[in-house]
């Protein structure tokens, strides 16, 4: 089992259909739903900052170093999410992360993460949303006219 948590303005929501302004909140408290989650067994956490994939910069970073405090020692944590420089990638890896997810970063700027493969080797993972085959990015906000599995096999 591998939850996700996805933050927003620091707290546990659900969007409905993508939609920022649709969110339902679940938590107040990101470190007890990721202990919460631990202790169901879960063998990772995936983690997304919403405001970062909107805004395209780390929003939610309180929220996210609460939570590895709280269990980063027992379950790999990954996180995607406004991702876009190979700074931010060191800062989220340093505070304990084990894997970074690069979404709009992979299509907008292939470069940038055959770079960031190279620097932080074994911790880069490419998360592809789409929406009706076709590629989402900028927070699920901008369709792209790549089909989903041509640009994964890419």
């Amino acid at each position: 089992m591998i939850p996700a948590i996805d933050l927003k303005e620091g707290r546990c929501v659900r969007l409905r259909q993508g939609l920022m302004e649709q969110a339902t909140v679940f938590s107040d408290s990101p470190a007890e739903m990721a202990l919460h989650w631990r202790n169901q067994g879960a063998r990772r956490l995936h983690l997304v900052d919403l405001n970062g994939a909107f805004a395209g910069v780390p929003q939610n970073f309180p929220a996210i170093k609460e939570i590895l405090a709280a269990v980063a020692k027992d379950i790999p944590v990954q996180l995607g999410g406004g991702i876009r420089d190979l700074g931010t990638i060191e800062k989220y890896l340093d505070l304990g992360l084990t894997d970074v997810i690069i979404g709009t970063a992979a299509v907008k700027n292939p470069e940038f993460v055959r770079e960031a493969c190279k620097v932080f080797p074994g911790q880069i993972i490419v998360g592809l949303d789409a929406k009706d085959g076709m590629v989402a990015i900028d927070g699920w906000a901008t369709v792209t006219e790549h089909h989903v599995v041509d640009l994964a096999q890419r």
